[in-house]
């Protein structure tokens, strides 16, 4: 059992079992043995590889989206550009080197705000961001960031938010939980608490026995933060997830070390842990605070925004090898049955 491991078993023998999202919140930001506040999970030698990871391109793209935003936005005087859950720092890297070429004035006006928790991705994206134009902060939380027109992008950010499980079991919902099995090793059981059945979606009451349900009200708390925001002061927001358009039932928690699937209770805190995310949800807060929201594919979205043309263009007078690495790239981004149709993009703006 890893280090975490052994504190959540203490943890469970002492107090009881555990939710899903109180495991997943200790299992990535445990202060002592968290994912994301010990490791370095990103690229090749890390546990997974991000879009902004894959290919300049992707944050080249979206650049080109924070620009049209701030337009529709009313292209105010000073804006505030903010990345949720930044990595290593290469999406901004690459957003900011982009608008630079294209408008060098907007980025010297511009705050470019990064909200990250962990002290140790911070020192990593200063390193990422030190030969960048442009103004940088730094802030742990949303509230802090500057009362501006914002402009907000996320890549992988809700993913990792905790959800919540629930099984349906003789007709009703129990939370499914972490608890100790006979040896005292961590095993999935079912709690006494009930799902309200107003968060059911339709048809749920007739589902067999043994299917799961996933809510996730911090994910949700999350987006109404954003939106009564933008709502307020005006911006807009992109986000890059995998899940689902409608909402759904199902098991979606999974986890991935060293690049491949591992079991959700195998590796706590060496492990990345993630669910998909109900895109339904998070749009429907948006319009409540009276947004306007898209939804598309990852491939839609980029293809839309001129990938196939900046694939050309990086291309040309390129070696065969080198074309071919940039076409590869381009496919993992946007291929089918790869990123493009994996993750799903939604757009927050304020109503024409």
């Amino acid at each position: 059992m890893t280090p975490l491991g052994e504190k959540i078993a203490a943890l469970v023998a002492q107090a009881g079992p555990i939710g899903i999202a109180e495991y997943m919140a200790l299992c990535l930001f445990d202060p002592e043995h968290g994912y994301y506040t010990t490791r370095e999970p990103f690229g090749s030698a890390g546990d997974f590889t991000t879009a902004p990871e894959v290919s300049q391109m992707f944050g080249e793209l979206v650049a080109v989206w924070v620009y049209m935003a701030w337009q529709g936005a009313g292209s105010s005087a000073e804006i505030c550009v903010a990345e949720l859950g930044p990595g290593r720092g290469t999406l901004m890297k690459d957003m900011v080197r982009t608008l630079a070429q294209f408008d060098r004035a907007f980025v010297d006006r511009t705050r470019f705000a990064l909200v990250e928790a962990s002290p140790r991705l911070v020192e990593v994206q200063r390193a990422t961001l030190a030969p960048a134009p442009g103004r940088f902060e730094w802030h742990d939380r949303l509230e802090q960031l500057p009362d501006l027109p914002t402009v907000f992008v996320g890549n992988e950010i809700f993913d990792a938010i905790p959800a919540r499980q629930y099984v349906r079991q003789g007709g009703r919902w129990f939370e499914r939980c972490v608890g100790l099995d006979d040896a005292g090793r961590l095993r999935f059981v079912l709690s006494a608490g009930t799902l309200d059945e107003a968060l059911l979606p339709p048809g749920a009451d007739r589902v067999l026995d043994g299917t799961v349900m996933e809510v996730a009200p911090a994910r949700e708390a999350f987006m109404q933060t954003i939106a009564e925001r933008i709502a307020r002061l005006g911006g807009a927001a992109l986000f890059f997830d995998y899940g689902h358009l409608e909402p759904g039932l199902g098991d979606t928690l999974q986890a991935v070390r060293r690049h491949a699937p591992d079991g959700v209770l195998d590796h706590p805190g060496e492990s990345d842990l993630t669910s998909h995310v109900d895109f339904h949800s998070l749009g429907t807060i948006a319009e409540r605070c009276g947004l306007a929201i898209q939804t598309a594919t990852q491939r839609d979205f980029l293809l839309a925004l001129g990938l196939a043309e900046r694939v050309e263009a990086l291309s040309a007078g390129k070696s065969e090898e080198e074309r071919a690495r940039i076409a590869g790239e381009a496919q993992r981004l946007a291929g089918a049955g790869e990123m493009g149709e994996l993750f799903k993009v939604l757009l927050v703006t304020r109503p024409a």
